[in-house]
């Protein structure tokens, strides 16, 4: 633990973290998927702005996952989804953010996306999987990878 703590670069942001009693928040990210195409939405005004991200956010005290993933996708797109199932965990280190980032895999139900925090999504659109916008929020990469592979662990 000596070596942790005398160390500069990142495991200096590890020790200012231990001094100050800060653990990783736990993220939702919900890749939503309708007719084989999946929904991005272009970030901004926080990390990863000008990325382009699934909608997704924080999980709140005492709320389920799956209460989670609904909320978030109906507060910012104003769209249902269903079928919410497991997609991927990644260990989010990336923005100078620390984050247990879930994953999950979801479709469309019923809907047309809308921006309702416009302060945070400049618009939302449907991109073939072999055709994304770019860049990717660094979150996302893991999940397309986690589609395309089967892989479900990601310690970034």
């Amino acid at each position: 633990m000596k070596a942790l703590l005398s160390s500069e670069g990142s495991l200096g942001i590890i020790k200012n973290a231990m001094e100050n009693k800060e653990y990783p928040k736990t993220g939702i990210a919900v890749m939503v998927m309708k007719d084989g195409k999946v929904l991005f939405g272009k970030r901004k005004n926080a990390h990863g702005a000008g990325d382009y991200a699934f909608p997704g956010g924080k999980l709140e005290w005492w709320e389920s996952i799956e209460e989670c993933a609904k909320r978030e996708v109906r507060e910012e797109t104003g769209i249902e989804i269903h079928n919410i199932r497991f997609l991927r965990l990644l260990n989010f280190k990336f923005y100078d953010k620390h984050f247990v980032d879930i994953g999950l895999l979801v479709d469309w139900k019923s809907g047309e996306p809308r921006i309702l925090e416009p302060e945070k999504c400049e618009g939302w659109a449907w991109y073939d999987l072999d055709n994304l916008p770019e860049p990717l929020f660094k979150g996302c990469v893991s999940c397309i990878e986690a589609y395309k592979t089967g892989k479900n662990y990601f310690d970034m």
